[in-house]
């Protein structure tokens, strides 16, 4: 196996730009909604205005008459299964692809219109008439934990969808100098990409049936539709175009996605719904939305003792894996730390609002903006600097691998060596006199300073295995297929540097499949975090096969020994005989006759296979974030964020240092403005983009990155995932950075979002 970090010349590890970019840049790249039909009819879905109501008559017979009209459907009339998309989960949790008998969450799908036009459809819709008789609601998953809650399905007898627990039965923080108690709201977001929702469903004339949506998981939408649909995998091909954002949201198998499908395999016309950003808000699904609590155990000289933690995570209306991600914040609450006594309890609750599913981070994050902020106020209660007590409980280096109580198996790390690094970037020590000076002069401007120290998962959850598949074509150019989908992470640039670097072929010849299940057999798309370990190295591992494969075959056609051919420009040569080469084409071509081959070789020049990295990688970091708030209207302005994140070893610092910056992004806008909202009966109150506090570049910084390369023995890159950690690393350093402003007025502890009312009040009310 070539190891990368000795390859002369190697192409891996330098900044090289985005392939991708061009395409993007001057629109030649076709979205879902840049596609059309011949005769396309448009979707368009009646919503429920009620979060909670027993569902009357429907009366859809002026719509029906409506022109441009080609049909209307109620679950009366539409014959599909209801939709259970995470089979851990009871079968009473199914969605009714439209509502039957009672609507769970304003936004849930009472009848559907297909029209000419996306007009003539709204029109219509408009005169369908529908009896509601409205029931209490709750969006509070605490709340709908309660014994007096409504219930959304009655036959469960309970809200309570999902519940875990693990630790001693004895109290682990019993014995402790001190315990330090905290409470984290870890607010619902939207996912909000560029691009909403939608699909496209084209019946063929050979009975097949052709998807294209905006996905992270084409292949897995595939299987869920066609079962769901009642055809062979064969006869659906699911595909997806460019994608303009998704963050987890989008992916998963929608309703929408199966109602539109159905419905053109009845009709037989291709059919097109696309997602208006009013409708993404409450039809996407949402993330976060956990309260977490905890106690933890600390010694005077700042030692953690013990930690117990509970959870309650809001799920929506129709649990999906939103529910389960409990455990993967149960996975990360141990954190960077030594703790020597652990429990965990978590419960995750059916609400009368949107679903939620893995949005950026998906658990992780949750668990590290808990941990932190704790670590910040066992600081305060001892009276010790929140750096130092975050380096006296690392985990070492000579620890690894290190399994924690949580069953987390953390692969390598060096915490205080990313801290270290971090508070050298940030000033640390000018930071704080600055703090001092602004504080001793009585400035209404007071300085924050906050420290975030984390570690995460990627590839988690089986995730690790990805298939991959590299193919020398007769022109002399590379095609590399691979089971993950991109949605604007740079795969194409990625993957080609690493043929690139086996092969020796210009990475303008290497061609990308991914993202259509027409072209890729099988693969567990983009999620997690996973991409580079394990479709990377997918891909690095069969173009050295193809590598081998290639040099035997030259050796063989150039009587020579195998031994003695290496890479030239364009193929592959006698070493020190120029003259005595083949280039990459003439080898596909050689290796696609029989009569050419040595004895025992396959026809092609091809390899493909499932790379397994026996396991998840875990990444991790520190954020150091400097903030400024003003004591007198509570408006908080950020001065500097400095992140160090560990991926591993690094072969694309530009795209590294791209996923760091927007994870950041997302990070400080759950922090400062981000969260979805229901008034007391679970009407949305942020539904578009004028109420949902999302930032752009305006409000935000120059964000300072840096990393360090601790490489991963789990798979031949070395490498772990980086799509995430500046999400995780930078929402618990500003939220540290807020408090601390303010703390010396009295203030313990402020809700996310911190907003100018929110520390205000938090200030008037320490001031009483």
């Amino acid at each position: 196996m070539t190891d990368v970090a000795d390859v002369q010349g190697s192409i891996l590890g330098h900044s090289v730009l985005r392939k991708e970019d061009p395409g993007l840049l001057l629109g030649s790249d076709l979205y879902f909604d840049d596609m059309e039909g011949v005769g396309v009819g448009y979707v368009h879905f009646v919503r429920s205005p009620f979060a909670h109501a027993n569902l009357g008559d429907i009366d859809v017979s002026s719509a029906e008459t409506e022109p441009g009209v080609r049909g209307v459907w109620t679950a009366h009339t539409l014959e599909l299964e209801p939709y259970l998309s995470f089979p851990m989960f009871p079968p009473l949790f199914a969605r009714p692809p439209l509502a039957k008998g009672k609507v769970r969450y304003v936004g849930d799908i009472v009848a559907v219109v297909v029209a000419d036009s996306r007009a003539e459809a709204l029109d219509a819709a408009e005169l369908i008439d529908i009896d509601y008789d409205p029931l209490p609601a709750v969006t509070d998953a605490d709340a709908a934990l309660g014994s007096d809650a409504p219930l959304l399905y009655e036959e469960h007898r309970s809200n309570m969808v999902f519940e875990t627990r693990i630790g001693q039965d004895d109290d682990p923080v019993a014995g402790a100098d001190k315990v330090v108690e905290g409470r984290v709201i870890s607010q619902r977001l939207a996912g909000v990409p560029m691009e909403p929702n939608g699909c496209l469903a084209i019946p063929g004339g050979d009975g097949r049936l052709t998807v294209w949506i905006p996905s992270q998981n084409p292949v897995a939408v595939r299987d869920a539709m066609a079962a769901q649909l009642g055809l062979e995998p064969a006869d659906l091909r699911v595909a997806a175009p460019a994608v303009g954002g998704g963050f987890g949201s989008k992916a998963g198998t929608y309703i929408e996605f199966l109602i539109t499908a159905k419905l053109a395999l009845v009709t037989g016309q291709p059919l097109k719904w696309t997602e208006q950003r009013s409708e993404n808000m409450v039809s996407m699904a949402q993330g976060r939305d956990q309260r977490l609590a905890a106690r933890m155990g600390v010694t005077d000289d700042g030692r953690i003792t013990g930690l117990d933690i509970d959870v309650v995570a809001g799920c929506g209306a129709y649990p999906a894996i939103g529910g389960f991600l409990t455990v993967f914040t149960q996975l990360m609450s141990q954190g960077v730390y030594a703790v020597p006594k652990f429990r965990y309890h978590a419960r995750s609750a059916a609400t009368n609002n949107t679903h939620t599913a893995a949005y950026r981070g998906a658990g992780r994050p949750e668990a590290t903006q808990l941990l932190e902020r704790m670590m910040d106020m066992a600081a305060a209660r001892i009276g010790m600097d929140p750096a130092e007590i975050r380096r006296r409980n690392f985990i070492q280096p000579d620890q690894f691998p290190f399994t924690t109580h949580t069953g987390a198996t953390y692969d390598s790390g060096e915490y205080e060596k990313a801290l270290d690094a971090a508070l050298e970037a940030a000033g640390y020590q000018e930071m704080r006199a600055a703090q001092a000076e602004r504080r001793a002069g009585g400035d209404p401007r007071q300085i924050g300073v906050g420290i975030s120290a984390y570690v995460e998962v990627t590839a988690p959850a089986g995730l690790h295995v990805e298939y991959g598949k590299v193919e020398v074509n007769p022109d002399g150019s590379v095609t590399a297929s691979v089971g993950t989908s991109a949605h604007g992470q740079g795969h194409d640039t990625a993957f080609s540097m690493l043929v690139s670097e086996v092969l020796g072929v210009p990475m303008d010849r290497v061609v990308l499949h991914q993202s259509d299940t027409d072209l890729v057999p099988r693969g567990q798309g983009t999620m997690g975090s996973r991409s580079l370990q394990s479709a990377g190295s997918a891909v690095f591992l069969a173009s050295e096969h193809v590598l081998e494969k290639a040099k035997r075959l030259a050796a063989h056609l150039l009587e020579a020994s195998e031994a003695d051919i290496v890479r030239s420009q364009d193929g592959l040569q006698v070493a020190g005989v120029p003259t005595s080469s083949l280039g990459w084409g003439e080898l596909a071509t050689a290796a696609s006759d029989p009569l050419r081959l040595p004895e025992g070789m396959e026809p092609g020049l091809y390899f493909e296979h499932d790379f397994d990295g026996q396991g998840s990688t875990f990444p991790f970091g520190a954020h150091v974030s400097m903030v400024e708030v003003d004591t007198e209207t509570g408006q908080v302005t950020m001065l500097r964020h400095v992140a160090v994140d560990d991926c591993g070893r690094i072969l694309n610092p530009l795209l590294v240092t791209g996923q760091q910056h927007g994870g950041i992004a997302q990070g400080v806008a759950q922090a400062l403005f981000e969260q979805v909202a229901w008034d007391e009966d679970g009407n949305p109150i942020t539904s578009n983009l004028m109420d949902y506090a999302m930032p752009s570049a305006a409000e935000l910084i120059n964000f300072e990155t840096h990393n360090t390369q601790t490489p991963s023995p789990l798979n031949p890159l070395g490498a772990k995932g980086i799509g995430e950690s500046g999400t995780i690393g930078s929402t618990p350093a500003i939220h540290n950075a807020v408090v601390d402003a303010v703390s010396h007025l009295g203030v313990t502890h402020i809700d996310m979002p911190l907003t100018s009312l929110r520390v205000w009040e938090a200030i008037q009310a320490a001031g009483r």
